[in-house]
Order: C-alpha cells, then structure tokens, then sequence
C-alpha cells in the first residue's frame, strides 16, 4: 500500500514552478543592476523576450532610476539603441551619461496616436539593431499588450510598456507588472511575477548615489563623438506616422 505523500515530496521538471515559490528560472534574463530588486525577480533579473508593464501615477523621471542599469548593459552587449517610443519628457542626457548610457545610443520615435505608438513599438521589436524597447502606451488595450508581447517573445527583445496606475484594475499578458511610488526612495511594487505575492514594496536607493555619479562625470573630460550609425528605417517610417 502506498503511503501518502505531501506536494513537496514530489520533484517537478526545472520548466515547472509551484505558485507557492518564486520561479527559479527564466528563459533568459538580465541583471536590473539593483541587487534588492534581483532578489525577488524570478530568474533574477528583467525577463528578456517577455513583457515587463510599469505602472506610474504620472508619467515622471524616476522611472530611469529603475531601467538604467541594465540598459546600459543592453547597449554595452549589442550596438544598436535603446528605442524610445513617445516619452512624455526629454530625457536628461549628462545624468545618463554618468551612469553608463550614452545619449548616442538612444533613438526617440515620436508618434501621437495610440495607433502609431503600437505600430512603432511593434517595428521597433522587429528591427534586429534594437537593444530595447521602451513605450509609453496610455491607452493600450489588452489585444494590443498581446501584439507586443507575442513581438518580444519572437524577436527577443527586452521590452517596457509604461502606463497609468488606473490600468492595474485592467487585464494585462506581462509576465512581470511593476508599480512606481515616487519619493527620496524609489518604491517598487510588484504587482505580478511568476510566485507569490509580494506583500512589501522593494525600496531602491535615494538619488545622493547618482547625483555623486552625475558631478564625477562632468569633470571627467568630454567623450569623443561617437561615429555617425545607419538609422532604422522602419521607426523613421513611424515617426511619419503620428
């Protein structure tokens, strides 16, 4: 007669996680680059490949606090550029540059209408220069996050969708759904991973870190510029388009 045995006893394939226990594995990931983040991503880092939705009261700054550590690693591996597709303010590009993402790298596609936008941001995963994708999609519907997410998953590319706080009530395919709390310390709530739920906010750090990064830079002297690159083709299309 064979004795019971409880869930745990059993051993499950590495492809397989329990909804009790953070997901070990990911297909591919990359490092955030904030170690109090890493701990508590499945797989340790930002799914690449896979839809990462970043929810914000309003659409600020701070949101570069969280991405650009790995972005500069993005562009440090592969030479094309981090799309940006409709942001709602020019980036600062020395704060940037000081903290390893040259200005150079990134290619901002201007598009007004909520059409355009996805247009651009699903060409802008199909052209193989790019290292990133970042999009600011408001007024994206669920059928749309799908397009995007299926794009990414084909083309693996690293991909944020920003939008409103008010679309956490919304269905959504990301694999992984953060919200941004402003203040001195950045507060990341995450929303949806592949494990239980994470109760606290994870806390980044206060900018006096960056700010310091930021001054070392501006006495360092200037870089060379860096040498013209072929333009993608298919964004220049997009911008057209808004």
């Amino acid at each position: 007669m064979l004795s019971p045995s409880s869930p745990s006893d059993f051993e499950l394939p590495e492809h397989v996680w329990r909804v009790d226990q953070l997901a070990a594995r990911e297909e591919q990931t990359l490092s955030t680059g904030l170690p109090a983040l890493d701990a508590v991503l499945p797989g340790g880092g930002w799914p690449v490949g896979q839809l990462v939705e970043l929810l914000q009261a309003r659409p600020q700054q701070h949101v570069w606090r969280l991405l650009v550590p790995a972005l500069a690693r993005a562009v440090q591996g592969q030479g094309g550029p981090v799309v940006l597709v409709a942001p709602p303010h020019p980036v600062f590009a020395p704060s940037l540059q000081a903290q390893g993402l040259p200005a150079q790298r990134l290619l901002w596609v201007r598009a007004d209408k909520p059409a355009a936008r996805l247009w651009a941001s699903e060409q802008a995963l199909r052209c193989a220069e790019a290292a990133a994708v970042l999009a600011w999609l408001p007024q994206a519907q669920a059928s749309d996050l799908r397009r995007l997410h299926l794009a990414a998953q084909q083309h693996r590319r690293l991909l944020f969708v920003l939008r409103p706080e008010a679309a956490r009530q919304q269905n959504s395919p990301a694999r992984l759904r953060l919200l941004l709390e402003s203040g001195e310390a950045l507060k990341v709530h995450v929303l949806k991973r592949r494990g239980p739920p994470l109760v606290s906010p994870v806390l980044l750090p206060p900018l006096h870190a960056l700010l310091a990064a930021l001054l070392q830079a501006r006495r360092a002297p200037d870089p060379q510029p860096a040498p013209p690159r072929k333009e993608l083709h298919a964004l220049d299309r997009a911008a057209s388009a808004a």
